[in-house]
């Protein structure tokens, strides 16, 4: 992304989970905060524009929101296991430190230092108080270390944590993306990640490249181009070489029959271009 503005894509995030919110129910990802941090712009363009609807549209946010419920779900399980730290990598407008239910909970918000900056602009103008539960830690993950950014930041190295990395790991290096989970695998027994990835192209069929192209070239518009896609397999086999004692891979008919199931409105997760893995140490 530039240095000097915002993530783009964070922003359109943003928006599928306060379409969600306007859109679908039940909730599969309960937000009360979403449609106030985009701001009353977007929410009053949400409302009035027929966008939404689209069979695209909905299996997106389906997606967004369906990784989101995801790590909740399995911070949740974390913090009654006695995890009291939670890192969000690459947090966006992510409203879960603001609305968070664990009380013991300590979260530390990891993101591009003009993105933090147009995150702090949103969460005022929307009346959000930042909880004192919540640190930023701006960080640029190809240029600076990870671990001493959250040293920096208060963050107990030799404690069990939890980490989310939701819609980033496409924008990197392969070498910054294994650092990071390296990083994550040295944590203490008891810590675990959720992210999302990209699946490689060589795997899609030709609808889904097609499908594909289009998003990228979206996303390289803004200033934000692809550049990581992974293998399932080979993955979760470079996620346990690095200490990843567990491993869980969602694709979309586990998410689906996870979150999805029996729905009168049939959203659901489609397409195939992503999936989501939980790995544990």
């Amino acid at each position: 992304m530039h240095e000097d503005r915002f993530s783009r894509t964070a922003q359109r995030v943003a928006v599928r989970r306060a379409a969600h919110q306007l859109f679908d129910r039940p909730c599969v990802l309960d937000d009360p905060l979403a449609l106030r941090i985009v701001g009353s712009e977007a929410a009053t363009k949400l409302q009035s524009g027929p966008g939404e609807s689209s069979r695209f549209a909905r299996a997106f946010r389906a997606f967004m929101v369906a990784r989101s419920r995801y790590a909740e779900d399995e911070l949740a399980r974390a913090v009654a296991a006695g995890v009291a730290q939670y890192v969000v990598l690459g947090a966006g407008l992510d409203t879960f430190s603001c609305r968070s239910p664990h009380p013991v909970l300590r979260v530390f918000e990891v993101d591009h230092p003009a993105t933090q900056a147009w995150k702090r602009e949103r969460l005022q103008e929307a009346g959000i108080a930042i909880p004192q539960s919540m640190t930023f830690v701006p960080v640029d993950f190809e240029r600076q270390t990870l671990a001493d950014a959250l040293r920096l930041a208060g963050f107990a190295l030799n404690a069990a944590s939890f980490f989310s990395w939701l819609g980033v790991t496409p924008y990197l290096t392969h070498p910054a993306c294994m650092a990071t989970f390296g990083f994550i695998a040295r944590m203490p027994a008891g810590s675990g990640v959720v992210f999302d990835f990209a699946v490689d192209r060589e795997l899609l069929n030709f609808g889904q490249r097609l499908a594909l192209e289009v998003i990228a070239n979206r996303v390289a518009a803004a200033g934000e181009p692809f550049q990581l896609f992974f293998d399932p397999a080979e993955l979760q086999k470079e996620l346990r070489s690095l200490g990843f004692r567990r491993v869980e891979l969602l694709q979309g008919e586990q998410l689906n029959e996870r979150y999805f199931k029996g729905r009168a409105d049939g959203l659901c997760v489609r397409g195939g271009l992503a999936d989501l893995i939980g790995a544990w140490v």
